[in-house]
């Protein structure tokens, strides 16, 4: 009897033993107290986002190449594009590694002084002499090693502020007035300041991340309706009244028409051209003819078409479907987080998925064709430093919602 007890003693011995190297609840704090085990964490994101940004080094390279060859950028050497890309991703690479060790709850607790810190960016941009002008629109404030896009933080800054905004009115989720009219006035206050740069694109990125999270935060569904058709009647009235955007759509309903196809429509027929080069395997790399002054702002908003171009249809494909698999696991995530009753960071993490889905889906679609005009990159590959800058934090607030899942649940599985 004595060796069967001594047997038991010791399974549970080698049991607590195991169990004990696991990241439970109560061997780490998330609050902030102590470090969570940073070796937890999904690394199959972090490998599919590390593959999108090299294969946006080596796209930029390749799309910005040529550039000094126009007037407009002789001063600039061959490698002048591919070195400020390098740097910015230098830096968010920097800052995304502090971002990670901040804990969910700072972001929790400080999301409305966030939110109006990106209210003063975006007034302070319109401010003539600080805000810098670049093809009549008005969005970067100069800061020496890059030009900051106050419009960046505000999609980071909506996602905060409404995931916060839910956490603190679950039980006013009924009632219209109390739950949906203060996030429709710091909607339309973001959609003002946005709509004066202008950049559209941006204002339609915050508002559907907006009414995304008051959606899955479980608003009612009349309300969520009646909230998205004042968005769009108002995205509606501002159309009414700029000639430019409404111009570009019209040029997308018909780009080959002899009216647009030199104007408004120039951009979208030379990207459906370099689309239709690549067929299914591309041109080869630096193979591009579109990108040789043809097709303007070829690193930037049209990445999409150079790829298709050089790499083909298997190419747009790779990426469509890395895309897809990183902003599904965005929401995995963030589903898990809410599981586990963290509903602010799960919110969040679903958030920055419909940010990240959303804003790829309008830059692939307007380089397809299927959509107007939108001066919107390609997340983590286009060339732009404010915007690699806010994509890699917001990742990073991600993977920190993801390692202090996995502390607290046994064996890092949902």
């Amino acid at each position: 009897m004595s060796a069967f007890a001594a047997s038991i003693k010791g399974w549970f011995a080698a049991r607590h033993d195991r169990v004990g190297a696991l990241p439970v609840r109560d061997q780490v704090e998330v609050g902030g107290a102590r470090p969570v085990r940073l070796m937890a964490f999904d690394q199959t994101l972090v490998a599919v986002i590390v593959a999108l940004m090299l294969l946006g080094v080596v796209m930029v390279y390749s799309a910005s190449v040529a550039l000094p060859d126009n007037p407009k950028f002789a001063a600039y050497a061959p490698t002048f594009f591919l070195q400020r890309h390098l740097m910015s991703l230098a830096i968010a690479f920097v800052v995304a590694l502090a971002t990670v060790q901040v804990p969910v709850a700072f972001w929790e607790k400080h999301a409305p002084l966030i939110f109006l810190v990106s209210l003063a960016l975006l007034v302070l941009v319109l401010i003539p002499g600080i805000g810098k002008v670049v093809n009549f629109s008005r969005r970067w404030i100069p800061l020496g090693i890059m030009n900051f896009q106050p419009s960046e933080l505000a999609k980071l800054a909506i996602a905060l502020y409404a995931a916060g905004y839910m956490v603190r009115r679950m039980d006013a989720r009924e009632e219209f007035f109390r739950a949906v009219m203060p996030m429709v006035v710091a909607v339309a206050i973001v959609g003002v300041l946005l709509m004066r740069e202008p950049d559209m694109g941006a204002f339609i990125v915050v508002a559907t991340v907006a009414l995304g999270i008051l959606f899955l935060g479980g608003v009612n569904a009349r309300m969520f309706f009646l909230m998205a058709i004042v968005i769009v009647a108002t995205a509606a009235v501002f159309l009414y009244f700029d000639d430019l955007r409404r111009a570009r759509i019209l040029a997308y309903l018909d780009p080959w028409n002899p009216k647009y196809a030199q104007g408004k429509g120039y951009q979208l027929t030379h990207s459906l051209i370099a689309l239709g080069r690549g067929e299914i395997f591309g041109q080869g790399l630096g193979a591009s003819v579109e990108k040789l002054h043809y097709l303007p702002e070829a690193h930037t908003d049209f990445l999409l078409a150079v790829i298709g171009e050089e790499l083909g249809f298997v190419g747009v494909a790779t990426v469509i479907a890395a895309f897809f698999w990183m902003t599904r696991r965005l929401f995995h995530i963030g589903r898990q987080a809410i599981a586990l009753d963290r509903v602010f960071a799960g919110l969040l993490c679903q958030g920055i998925g419909i940010w990240m889905g959303f804003q790829t889906f309008i830059n692939m679609g307007v380089n397809l064709g299927l959509l107007p005009t939108k001066g919107l990159t390609l997340p983590l590959m286009s060339f732009g430093g404010s915007a690699i800058l806010m994509n890699l934090i917001s990742l990073a607030i991600v993977l920190r919602v993801d390692i202090e899942n996995r502390a607290l649940m046994r064996g890092g599985r949902a």
